[in-house]
């Protein structure tokens, strides 16, 4: 069973020393990436305890990018209606 995780939880790591992003409702901890990442450590932090999804789509990630988040990934968001509850990177 994946982990549930509540959208107030999600926005408590919103630092680059613990930095959690969402995309399309899966909660990823990228805290260990954010170094290794090629697009630089503060494209993660400007996202940090929010949803990433546009900001990601906009990048045109390839699929070795989307196939390598798998292992970053750590649950869902409990509540998939997040439109109007978790801020959204403009």
């Amino acid at each position: 069973m994946v982990k549930q995780i509540s959208l107030a939880e999600v926005k408590e790591h919103n630092k680059a020393s613990d930095l959690w992003v969402v995309i399309e409702n899966k909660v990823y901890d990228l805290t260990k990436f954010r170094d290794e990442h090629p697009g630089g450590e503060e494209v993660l932090v400007e996202v940090a305890g929010r949803d990433a999804t546009k900001d990601f789509d906009e990048v045109g990630h390839s699929q070795d990018a989307k196939d390598m988040m798998k292992k970053y990934c750590i649950g869902e968001l409990e509540d998939k209606n997040t439109e109007m509850q978790l801020p959204v990177s403009d």
